[in-house]
């Protein structure tokens, strides 16, 4: 199915971008700046080459949702629309996939909200722990049907030339740590790789912990090397990169959920004739349930492969809800911070309004 594993430790990540690659692509379609003829669609029987670059690799969730989109519109368009999909690495950094995506060197990008906080810091509203509803399925109901994610938000990002058209969950954050992760005070001086987000490190010294923003290309040999002592991830990215065999412990905290976002480049997609648009549409709203499948059954099989590891094995903790609520009263007042020192007028009324949503749903 979508296990995949790979040698991902010896992928070398891409010193300087591939730009001569990404505009072979775009030179095949065809297509002007925006990537696409304005004038055909279709039924002209014109072929379509797109990009479609991830955060992840082969096997994982970000990769596996591209690789199908792209499976679905080439069904749809019956062959006329191709879409290359490049796993993590192949074009750059993270940065990188996000600069040539306001480019229009690349079409879509799957992004991470913690990765562009920098640039749109009403994003980092992902990073509050423990605001979400611990189930799953109700929070992507949330991020499906949000106005406050889906119009205000989007439109910020949209701002930058980032038009964000899903947000989906690739499941529960939980710890890995050198050390037993079990209540704040084994935070205390703990070296946490975070994204590089203020309110991400802000919620971590709320917990009395270190965080040190890194890359994930970088995180498994820090990991091994005791550069950092722990980090955060859902359970699938955990397993299938490897960072259980150099962490002695993994905490089910499910303090988070990692959301990603569908995007596009807003000039590449408001240029496409209206028919392939509304297929485009179409296909990102059917991938919806699918990307959920996706992610359980990759958390729930990769758990059971962690446990019974018993070549590199890690303890397992549960935190129960008494010791999550000790978390969850350290990370509330984290909100005002995202409210008073992150964001302005519109970034607090777009977390009020999330606020009232979640609340409505539970």
């Amino acid at each position: 199915m979508f296990f995949k594993k790979r040698g991902w430790k010896s992928f070398a990540v891409a010193g300087a971008l591939t730009l001569a690659l990404a505009a072979c692509g775009s030179e095949e379609a065809g297509t002007d700046e925006g990537g696409t003829d304005d004038g055909s669609d279709v039924e002209t029987g014109e072929t379509y080459n797109w990009q479609f670059v991830t955060e992840e690799v082969q096997g994982q969730v970000q990769y596996e949702y591209a690789a199908e989109f792209a499976e679905l519109i080439h069904e749809k368009s019956d062959g006329q629309i191709n879409i290359d999909v490049f796993e993590f690495g192949q074009l750059g950094s993270e940065v990188d996939q996000v600069e040539q995506l306001q480019a229009g060197i690349v079409e879509f990008a799957i992004v991470s909200p913690g990765f562009t906080g920098g640039m749109v810091a009403e994003g980092q509203v992902f990073a509050l722990q423990f605001l979400f509803p611990d189930d799953q399925e109700v929070t992507q109901e949330i991020l499906n049907t949000s106005e406050a994610l889906n119009t205000q938000l989007a439109g910020m990002y949209e701002a930058h030339n980032i038009k964000p058209l899903a947000f989906f969950t690739e499941g529960a954050m939980q710890w890995t740590g050198s050390n037993e992760l079990r209540t704040p005070a084994d935070f205390e001086g703990f070296k946490m790789r975070t994204q590089e987000s203020p309110l991400i490190m802000e919620s971590y010294r709320a917990y009395g912990a270190d965080p040190s923003p890194l890359s994930w290309s970088e995180l498994y040999t820090s990991l091994d090397r005791g550069v950092v002592d722990g980090q955060e991830n859902p359970i699938f990215f955990i397993e299938d990169a490897s960072f259980h065999e150099v962490q002695d412990y993994m905490t089910i905290s499910n303090h988070n959920n990692y959301v990603a976002m569908t995007t596009v480049n807003p000039d590449f997609y408001n240029g496409l004739p209206e028919d392939i648009r509304a297929l485009v549409d179409e296909t990102v709203e059917e991938m919806q349930p699918r990307v959920f499948e996706m992610q359980a059954e990759m958390n729930e099989a990769l758990l059971d492969s962690i446990i019974e590891n018993t070549d590199n094995p890690t303890e397992v903790i549960e935190l129960t809800e008494a010791e999550r609520e000790e978390f969850r009263e350290l990370a509330l007042p984290v909100r005002d911070f995202f409210r008073d020192e992150v964001v302005g007028d519109e970034g607090r009324a777009m977390l009020e309004l999330l606020e009232e949503e979640i609340a409505a749903h539970q």
